[in-house]
């Protein structure tokens, strides 16, 4: 999958430019700004500029829009890891593309969604945390997969569910100290985490 027209034309993502399209991504910057539980419909209705009741036109309730907000943002970083992956043979050059993935959708600001999902988890009720689950057990499945070839190459020296824990901690981490205007790039950052986790073997 690429690019986010392919995204809506498919039903995985709002038109951007749409009315709900909108709303969803001023609910997730302000979801991120103040959290979800002080993030009034109020709030929400004024970022985007309608009546506090236009908002139920387009979701039943505020969690639904979390839910989409959480969704949305799965789907995104999951269609440019397809297609960064299906650009390169080498399982490194294949974890260096997720690190990038991730590590971009962590660290800028056009994906809160992705960067909320953690800390907003326990907001959903649990019809909608399975709905989150299922698309993450895509997204953990691509992981897997890379780093389980990587580990039986002799590539990594630890299995490839724990290197990902590693890999989700040091990159959420890193949210809290990264400087993206800083002297060092998202690339260097990348390559960073590489060298310290692969080795020749």
């Amino acid at each position: 999958m690429t690019g986010i027209a392919q995204l809506v034309e498919e039903g995985l993502v709002t038109e951007p430019d749409s009315a709900k399209g909108r709303l969803i991504k001023a609910a997730g910057q302000l979801f991120k700004e103040k959290g979800y539980a002080r993030t009034t419909v109020r709030d929400l209705a004024a970022e985007v500029g309608i009546l506090s009741g236009s908002l139920f036109h387009h979701f039943p309730n505020k969690e639904a829009i979390l839910r989409a907000v959480i969704e949305e943002a799965i789907h995104r970083v999951l269609a440019q890891m397809y297609d960064a992956l299906a650009k390169v043979e080498d399982p490194v050059e294949k974890l260096r593309a997720m690190v990038r993935c991730e590590g971009h959708a962590i660290n800028n600001d056009l994906n809160p969604g992705f960067q909320i999902m953690a800390s907003e988890w326990r907001s959903l009720n649990p019809e909608n945390q399975e709905s989150i689950l299922v698309l993450r057990r895509e997204y953990e499945g691509l992981w897997k997969k890379v780093l389980d070839t990587l580990f039986q190459q002799g590539l990594i020296n630890v299995e490839g569910s724990f290197t990902r824990h590693f890999i989700r901690g040091a990159l959420i981490e890193s949210h809290n100290w990264y400087d993206v205007d800083g002297k060092l790039t998202l690339e260097q950052l990348e390559d960073k985490l590489i060298q310290a986790l692969v080795h020749s073997p």
